[in-house]
């Protein structure tokens, strides 16, 4: 009996030593935002907003100059959550259900979710903002692994509830339950203390965790704390044409953009501002500081959870990442005329959508808008703050893409990523860990296969230096681009280099073939999601 009880209370300690071990590991705080260009921000050239925080983050951590998303809300979030390309998680097109299993609409149960794969390693899992990958209740988060939710379902949101308890306007759950926003409250104030909470609540449970921070700002509609927007005043009296070229010189300060490369042309669709009437120009002003006021109110809040982190002796041991899901959006849509716009630009009930002017500032050096696969679409600020292993005030080439951030916060967690789950076979991680480029000296990531995009019958690849892209509505003609000089997109090569084109064609083919893409004429709907 004796050697038993020497055997139990060695397991036990053996246990105890594991779990302390297992403390060690750093909380995760990842955090999202929605519909952010390239330069929105100010560590990437966007100085005209106000985004202190970001700014220390970056100052204190490491900087990517090419980080590569889907273009799109929800395969973004897809590809994001699971580690995998998001036909292969099943939403290759949008959270609707086109039939075939790589456009179903939801994340399928053979690509894990980070929450299933953290919580499985130990760690207590969490989010607050936006869901977008699954409208069934049993899609949502607390089914894919967040032991604690705070979340609307869909790809947009207002800001601020117009209606009441019984038909509300803004459809939040909290942990699966239908949750009131109090009126008067701006969502992304709710968003943030909803996360702060639960990290009080998660402390006693003395386990590492994990927070996946989904803002829905600054995705339409244009909606802002007046404070807010009224910082802005006068910021945006000389219009979109001189600060997309403002931007431009700032992010090659910065040196977030390659030092002589030129901007990417301009969009010749987007009106001359100096052609713009008074009574525009003030219109439009408007418009772009209830923008900036949503920006300005994320990065006080990304203050309020640092706060928080260091309240609770958490602040030394978290890796904070920074990214946005897309490009700023392009378009000349207004919704100001629906019926559902009840009021002023920015105030509770308007419901104003950016539009490329300035949105060709937003994603300024890039070219092009969200939802297709020219660098303004697919490029992002990507940010990286861990003081214990992280470059400080470092910047890095990068090339990193979404799949890469699951092998990376696996790596830091000590995660195992498993072969099979519920007697399913679980899909292989695709990407990389980024772990050892932000603590070391390389500059970008050393990966032997390219990087794919398919969206809506656009498709890209990026091998090297060379992207070659084609975009569905201009005949799918194939260009190429030499992005080491050129990551403005302005010299199309293909006809320069058609053994490049043939090579890279037939590399999109097979990686198609492998995750199970479709020509889009077979599976196309009868409209667009934005």
């Amino acid at each position: 009996m004796k050697k038993y009880i020497v055997v139990f209370v060695c397991y036990l300690l053996i246990a105890g030593s594991v779990a302390n071990a297992q403390d060690q590991r750093p909380n995760i705080v990842l955090i999202l935002v929605d519909d952010l260009g390239f330069s929105d921000i100010a560590p990437y050239g966007g100085t005209d907003v106000q985004t202190p925080n970001l700014t220390a983050l970056a100052k204190q951590g490491t900087r990517f100059q090419e980080f590569y998303n889907n273009s799109i809300c929800a395969p973004t979030r897809a590809s994001l959550l699971t580690g995998q390309y998001a036909h292969k998680a099943g939403m290759g097109y949008f959270n609707v259900n086109l039939g075939l299993p790589a456009y179903q609409g939801f994340l399928n149960r053979e690509s894990l979710t980070l929450a299933e794969v953290l919580k499985q390693a130990g760690y207590s899992t969490i989010i607050s903002g936006k869901w977008h990958v699954g409208d069934d209740v049993d899609q949502w988060p607390a089914q894919r692994g967040f032991d604690r939710s705070f979340n609307f379902v869909g790809g947009a949101s207002n800001f601020y509830e117009i209606n009441g308890p019984e038909n509300p306007s803004v459809q939040l759950y909290r942990n699966n339950k239908p949750y009131y926003l109090p009126k008067d409250r701006y969502l992304t104030d709710e968003i943030t203390d909803q996360a702060i909470g639960f990290l009080q609540e998660q402390q006693a449970e003395k386990k590492p965790f994990f927070l996946y921070l989904a803002f829905n700002a600054p995705h339409w509609p244009l909606q802002a704390p007046e404070e807010e927007t009224a910082k802005y005043d006068g910021v945006y009296k000389d219009g979109w044409d001189s600060l997309r070229v403002k931007r431009h010189l700032q992010a090659q300060q910065q040196g977030v953009f390659p030092k002589g490369q030129p901007i990417a042309a301009r969009d010749t669709a987007v009106q001359a501002w100096n052609k713009l009437t008074y009574d525009e120009k003030q219109y439009w002003q408007r418009r772009q500081q209830v923008f900036a006021g949503m920006i300005d109110r994320v990065d006080q809040s990304i203050g309020k959870i640092q706060k928080k982190l260091k309240e609770l002796q958490q602040d030394k041991n978290t890796i904070i990442i920074f990214l946005s899901d897309n490009g700023a959006q392009g378009g000349d849509r207004n919704r100001i005329y629906t019926s559902r716009n009840t009021g002023t630009v920015g105030s509770a009930g308007s419901y104003d959508v950016q539009n490329s002017n300035w949105s060709q500032t937003g994603n300024s050096p890039l070219r092009s808008y969200k939802d297709n696969p020219y660098e303004g679409g697919i490029g992002a600020p990507f940010i990286v703050w861990y003081p214990k292993e992280v470059r400080a005030d470092a910047i890095k080439r990068g090339t990193g893409h979404l799949i890469d951030i699951a092998p990376t916060l696996y790596d830091y967690a000590q995660a195992t990523y498993p072969e099979t789950s519920a007697a399913r076979e679980v899909h292989n991680l695709p990407g990389v860990s980024l772990r050892g480029l932000l603590r070391g000296d390389e500059n970008q990531v050393q990966r032997d296969v390219p990087l794919f995009w398919e969206r809506a019958g656009n498709r890209a690849v990026r091998y090297g230096k060379w992207k070659l892209l084609s975009i569905y509505k201009n005949g799918s003609q194939a260009e190429l681009y030499d992005i080491d000089t050129d990551r403005a997109e302005n010299h199309n090569v293909a006809a320069q280099h058609p053994d490049v084109v043939a090579q890279l064609e037939a590399l999109y083919q097979q990686w198609a073939k492998e995750n199970a893409v479709v020509p889009y004429d077979r599976i196309k709907p009868q409209s667009q999601f934005r």
